[in-house]
């Protein structure tokens, strides 16, 4: 086998692009592949966190904004000019890279920007499809098409799911045409190695995991804190902030952790009997990986995680909850 200079280069936009990028690092590197990391933001420390050894940079980010007055869609469609741009600038950013670290391949995880005729170029991406608000459903065929071009851009578009019924993404990957380059590699996990140690000392009623934008990733830690010692109940909170690395805090039956390497996540959730969490495609990998559901808690306005907790509910792998009536309820969710 030819032993190449890969950069593995994830989106940064929570945790999860960086997340399920772990067990194709660790293939490659099993493989003896020289890997070259890239990324920004919590994403790009997670990733230094995971694997401290291999030469990371630091690429352009989109630089998103959110807002806690207007809808995350709208968000979005302002920003379209901010998103092209950063995909210019991440283009450059590589060919200016291949040459300076003579990389031969890159593996970009929903960076769209980031392919070359220079090297082989590799696309991850579960969303072909941009699922969009009632109000912009006209667009979705508009959308899928600007994805395709970008997707055909690559030399292969690497889908993280299984083809047929049998799927996690629904519409997301198997609505539309796929790109020409398309092929299902099946789901990817960072749970490669699924055995767990259970700490009966370390069993909780509930696991939350927090993640996803500030301002909505704040809101449910409020709603945790203020709720939880009503219950009675032993809950472990993790809090979504990996660059705090694992501060810790008691609060009788709360326990709080800013942010858990992956084994110890791991034996946590096969440790807890509720799991609540964020619909991200990540996390329902990483929760399929074990055997565990979960409550969803979509993150609002971020219509994704919107179908995905309503297609894996429908199909009963998963249950789901608004954040307003998490709110109202918690912590009387069992």
């Amino acid at each position: 086998m030819k032993h190449e200079k890969i950069l593995v280069a994830p989106l940064d936009w929570g945790l999860g692009h960086a997340t399920r990028c772990v067990p194709l690092i660790n293939k490659l590197l099993a493989e003896g592949h020289e890997l070259l990391l890239c990324g920004s933001g919590n994403s790009g420390k997670f990733l230094q966190s995971e694997f401290p050894s291999l030469k990371f940079l630091d690429s352009p980010s989109y630089r998103i904004k959110y807002s806690s007055h207007l809808p995350m869609s709208l968000m979005m469609m302002l920003q379209i000019p901010r998103i092209l741009k950063g995909i210019r600038e991440e283009k450059s950013w590589l060919e200016d890279c291949i040459d300076k670290h003579r990389i031969t391949k890159v593996i970009s995880d929903n960076r769209y920007g980031l392919h070359s005729k220079k090297i082989h170029s590799v696309l991850i991406t579960h969303q072909l499809m941009i699922k969009c608000p009632v109000w912009l459903k006209f667009a979705e065929g508009l959308l899928h098409k600007m994805v395709l071009g970008y997707a055909e851009n690559f030399d292969e578009c690497w889908i993280p799911d299984r083809e047929g019924e049998n799927n996690l993404s629904g519409e997301l990957s198997h609505k539309y045409k796929l790109p020409s380059n398309a092929k299902f590699i099946g789901p990817l996990s960072r749970f490669e190695d699924t055995s767990v140690s259970k700490d009966e000392g370390n069993k909780y009623d509930a696991l939350i995991v927090l993640s996803g934008p500030e301002e909505q990733r704040k809101s449910m830690e409020d709603i945790v804190m203020s709720g939880a010692k009503l219950s009675g109940k032993k809950i472990l909170l993790v809090r979504g902030l990996p660059a705090k690395k694992n501060f810790r805090m008691n609060y009788g039956n709360l326990s709080t952790v800013s942010h858990l390497p992956q084994e110890e996540l791991k034996n946590a959730m096969a440790s807890s009997d509720l799991i609540i969490c964020r619909s991200g495609y990540s996390s329902i990998m990483d929760l399929e990986a074990l055997g565990k559901t979960a409550l969803l808690i979509p993150t609002p306005g971020q219509t994704e995680q919107e179908y995905l907790a309503k297609y894996l509910s429908e199909k009963k792998q998963f249950r789901m909850m608004s954040q307003e009536e998490f709110g109202k309820k918690f912590p009387f969710v069992d």
